[in-house]
Order: C-alpha cells, then structure tokens, then sequence
C-alpha cells in the first residue's frame, strides 16, 4: 500500500505523537509499504529527506495559531502526496492538516487516529467544528485509542459505527532490564540522580514522569505534593512550554533539590530512566492526556503507576489496585498518599510484574501494527469494494 501519515510535526520533535508516526511508519516501511510523512517544519523552508525508509516532507512553516502551525504550501503538498495514494491517514487534533485533506486530499480512503479531542483551544474550535464535523463524516475509518475514550467524546460518541479500537503498542524489547549490564546503567544513573539531590543523600523512593511539560501533564500537582514526601525525588524527563513555570513552583515550595528536570533524553537512554526509577508517576489533569504512551513504557519497565482520573483510557490502561493506583486529578495529597503507600517494596514489586504482564498482553507494537494495517484494508474494500 501507499501511505501518507498527515500531522503538524514530525522527528526530530519529540513527543507521544510523534514518536507514534515515526515508529508505525517505519514499521509500515519493513512490511513493505510505500509511506510519506507529511509535517510542517520548524521555521519557514521546505525540508524533505529518507529516514529509515521513510519519505519525509516538511512543509515551510509561516505561522502558529494556538498551537497550529500553519503552512501556505501544506495545501499543496496534501493534494501532490496523496494523488494515487491508498490511504492517507490523519492523525488528530492538527485542523490544518484535516482541513487541507478535506478539500485537496485525493487517497483512496481516508483514516483518522483520533489521538485527542481539542480541549484547550476554545476559540478555534468555535470556528472549526462545522469542519471537523464534515471531516469526521468524510473519514472511512476513525481510529480510537480506546473504547472510553471514543465513547465518551463528545465527537465520536454518536460515530461509533465508523470507529475502530486500536490501543497503541510499544517495543516491550526496548525495555527488558535482564542484561547485567541493563542493570547495572540502572543503578549508574540512580546513584547520578540521586546525588543530584544533596538534602536528600540518601530517599527512600525515587518518582519519575516522561513527556513534554504541557498543561495537562498536571506536573504541577505532582510538585505540590513534594513537600509531603520529605524521602522522594521526582526525576521529570522532557521539555516544554511549562517547564520555566514548574521548575519556578518546586523552588517556590522549597523541593527544588528534590524536583529534578533533566530535559530531554534519546530514545536509546529513555529505558534506562525507568528501570532506575521505583514509581512512575502520570498526573494529568484533563482529557487532553487521552492515552499516556509513556504510562505503557512504564509498566513494560515493571514500574507500578500512579494516575488520575480524567475519564480517558489511562485508567483503563493501569488498573486500580493492580498495576499501580487511580486517584483523583487535581489533587496532590491524593497523589502524595498513593506514592506513600507504595513505599513498600513488596508491594511495588507485585504491582509491577502485574504491569508488565498487562502490557504484553494487550499492548505490544507488533499487535497494534497488524491492526492498523486491517483497518487501512477494511476500508480500502468499503471505498472500492
């Protein structure tokens, strides 16, 4: 098949979305398939390349509205890399992107992985919704993440008909922690972090979250909950617009030394923070968080998982009392006593052997590129059956 993977951004960027493009479309490429990804580049040239197989298109980028960018050439570059192309597949929420495949897109068929609902931005939504409502209707199938999630939208709720549950998959290879030499980078690092802490030599638990620090990852509140964990150090992996905000709060709280923002780090040394961490912590704070990729990598890295409530598929994904512990968003003593009861080590080792179970049994890559590829076929025999 020839397929074009349609967003805003694509690798270098780093994040759940991205990551997702890149690794199915390169798996896409090994079982044979012709695949073109089309974004937008970080400033206004034209970019395209071969990575890994993969065509790569970046169209200049001129403007961003409320975290859209926006392209005069993406019109364009929809109808020339879609004209003769199976599927073009869109993955949402990127207006622009759905749009310009609405009006000049020219695949066979079209599918949606409806990653989130537009939460934040309001106004462009008011503006938008009679587009996306004619793209949800055009589209031959919409991905779901998660059966809650598309239930529970306010956009796919009454579209279930056209909607497919796929959950997103990991590499459970990448984060396999036998090797002696696995373990022993592991430890390496605790020691690095926790060394990093000097008021705090030696504490009892170290917390760890993995993503870009935007709103909803609800960081803060993990961060209002350190001064109730006087033996923790929160270790926070990515970049983002919050991260001057959140470092600026854990000064104000007097945890600064024990709220460690490291930044980003490469895909190749990110199995190693987690097999060093004893808790992973996930406190989003809207639906905007609809799945929590790293929540699986944590859980395939026998790590229990704190989550919150926000009616997505996170708290299907780890299970209350299971694999880790659900409480309510928004609130940091919740999540404060949740970690407290998880100082007990046998505790934490049981929860996360659960998790790790749980994801290879529902969760790995493999499974959910085999179901992507049955979809793009189930609605390639509708269209032109």
């Amino acid at each position: 098949m020839q397929i074009v993977h349609i967003y805003k951004d694509y690798f270098p960027v780093i994040g759940g979305i991205e990551n997702h493009i890149r690794q199915l479309a390169e798996a896409q490429v090994q079982r044979g398939h012709r695949v073109h990804v089309l974004a937008t580049n970080l400033n206004a040239s034209r970019a395209a390349q071969a990575l890994n197989g993969v065509q790569v298109t970046k169209s200049p980028r001129h403007l961003n509205v409320q975290s859209a960018p926006i392209s005069a050439a993406f019109p364009r570059d929809v109808a020339r890399l879609t004209a003769g192309a199976d599927v073009a597949h869109l993955h949402a929420p990127y207006p622009i992107g759905e749009a310009c495949n609405l009006w000049f897109g020219r695949s066979r068929c079209t599918v949606v992985t409806w990653h989130s609902d537009i939460v934040r931005q309001r106004l462009l939504l008011r503006f938008y919704a009679p587009v996306l409502r004619r793209v949800i209707q055009r589209a031959d199938r919409i991905i779901a993440t998660s059966e809650v999630y598309a239930r529970t939208s306010p956009w796919l709720s009454d579209r279930l008909a056209k909607c497919r549950i796929v959950p997103l998959g990991i590499d459970l290879g990448r984060f396999d922690q036998e090797q002696e030499a696995t373990q022993a980078q592991a430890q390496a690092l605790r020691r690095s972090l926790l060394g990093a802490s000097p008021a705090h030599a030696h504490p009892a638990l170290l917390l760890l979250s993995v993503g870009r620090l935007r709103y909803y990852k609800g960081l803060d509140d993990l961060i209002r909950a350190m001064p109730e964990l006087p033996g923790a150090v929160a270790v926070i992996v990515g970049a983002g617009p919050m991260s001057a905000e959140w470092q600026a709060l854990a000064q104000q709280l007097g945890v600064g030394e024990r709220v460690i923002f490291v930044g980003e780090v490469s895909d190749a040394e990110l199995p190693t923070y987690y097999h060093a961490a004893d808790i992973y912590v996930a406190s989003a704070n809207s639906r905007a968080e609809a799945f929590g990729l790293s929540i699986l990598e944590a859980m395939a890295s026998r790590l229990p998982v704190i989550s919150t409530e926000v009616g997505t598929a996170t708290s299907w994904i780890n299970q209350d009392g299971v694999t880790g512990f659900v409480v309510p968003a928004r609130q940091p003593q919740a999540l404060a006593r949740a970690i407290r009861r998880l100082g007990d080590a046998a505790l934490r080792r049981t929860m996360g052997a659960a998790a790790r179970q749980r994801v290879q049994a529902e969760f790995t890559f493999e499974r959910m590129v085999t179901r992507i590829e049955e979809v793009y076929r189930e609605a390639l025999s509708e269209s032109f059956g």
